[in-house]
């Protein structure tokens, strides 16, 4: 039996670890691949951030889960000590008694081989395969292997590996700059993005894609409108635009969602449903937008509150709650009376756009026999001031 063990910090877990991984096995015709996250590394503490060895064993299971001939190991992560390859081999050497193993290394950590702990002992147990990038690395991988079969008869493999060449620690920068999705099984990256791993931002293009699929296809203009809309806005009232941004993305994500469902949203997470009357069915979906918003996409408290408050407003509105609630009335699909006033107003006094709005909303609810929300009352009091 031929079994190839794979280690690494995996953090967080890519497409070029689980390429690198199949490369290796269809290469070196393994029957069984290890994969194995180390939990404390011995030679250098990982960078500040990085996730529990529980969480990176579960992103690493997750990235192989449909590989063939692969299995994840926790036999590292179990250990609140630091793991030492060779350790780790000799338990695995117990397990698989009669296997031949190959250990699985990069160029610079194969150039190492003699400085790990023990390693006349290792290299007595496994067979090194290298992964090699370029003509400069197998020149040197070649020079080493001729070196270490004369000290330690141990015969190398090389495992060309020309599929990705990136870098965890790349990606993790990339995060943090709303990119690196591509590189990321979809599963764990939703879960970085919920869990706010590693500074992660959404990607644009994956998050409408997710938010587009909670909503029904003719509300997708509307909220592409928006997005466009509070882009605009925030850059005349000084908002942080991907604060915008994401709440407009975000901000009818449970529109489509019956009021059961909606209330289900609110008692599962404790939240006050509130008065159901009169237009109060209506009023449920900012409170699970802001909900969902912050449990599936990791948002911000601001926005969040950006969500929660784009249809009634409230008293002390934040810049960023004002320039939402007035993108969702006026963005260019919109088509109600009196709403070129409130366009032009926008742009030349926010405050004179809010009151606008939410005079436009009391009306339009009286109109229709409906008692206003208490929350959109209060809050226009809070413009009387304004002519």
């Amino acid at each position: 039996m031929k079994v190839g063990i794979f280690g690494g910090t995996f953090n967080p877990p890519h497409i070029g670890h689980v390429l690198s991984a199949m490369s290796a096995a269809n290469q070196l015709n393994l029957d069984l691949m290890l994969i194995v996250p180390a939990g404390v590394p011995p030679h250098k503490p990982l960078p500040a951030g990085t996730p529990s060895a529980d969480i990176r064993l579960f992103m690493t299971m997750t990235a192989f889960w449909n590989v063939d001939r692969t299995i994840v190991s926790n036999i590292e992560v179990k250990n609140p000590w630091p793991s030492y390859t060779v350790d780790t081999v000799t338990e695995l050497k117990g397990i698989y008694p009669n296997a031949e193993l190959y250990l699985l290394v990069g160029t610079d950590m194969f150039l190492t081989l003699e400085t790990w702990k023990d390693h006349e002992r290792l290299l007595g147990m496994v067979t090194p395969a290298v992964f090699f990038r370029d003509s400069d690395d197998r020149k040197r991988i070649k020079s080493y292997s001729a070196v270490l079969k004369e000290r330690y008869g141990v015969a190398s493999k090389i495992v060309i590996n020309t599929t990705v060449q990136i870098s965890s620690s790349e990606i993790r920068a990339m995060l943090t700059k709303r990119e690196g999705v591509r590189y990321i099984a979809d599963t764990n990256y939703s879960y970085i993005i919920k869990n706010k791993l590693y500074g992660a931002k959404p990607n644009w293009d994956w998050l409408r894609e997710r938010a587009y699929s909670m909503l029904n296809p003719e509300r997708i203009p509307h909220v592409a409108g928006c997005e466009a809309e509070s882009l605009r806005l925030a850059e005349r009232w000084g908002v942080p635009p991907d604060d915008a941004r994401e709440a407009a993305i975000l901000h009818d994500i449970t529109k489509r969602l019956g009021s059961h469902e909606n209330r289900r949203i609110l008692e599962d997470r404790g939240i006050p449903v509130g008065d159901l009357s009169n237009f109060g069915e209506k009023l449920l979906h900012p409170k699970t937008g802001a909900a969902l918003a912050k449990d599936i996409f990791g948002v911000s408290d601001e926005v969040a509150d950006a969500i929660r408050w784009h249809t009634t407003g409230r008293v002390g509105m934040s810049v960023l709650e004002k320039v939402m609630y007035i993108s969702d009335y006026i963005e260019f699909t919109r088509d109600i009376p009196g709403l070129e006033e409130l366009r032009r107003l926008a742009y030349e006094n926010l405050d004179s756009a809010v009151k606008r709005g939410l005079e436009m909303t009391i009306e339009d609810v009286v109109s229709r026999g409906i008692t206003p929300d208490h929350t959109t009352i209060d809050a226009l009091s809070e413009y009387e001031y304004i002519d």
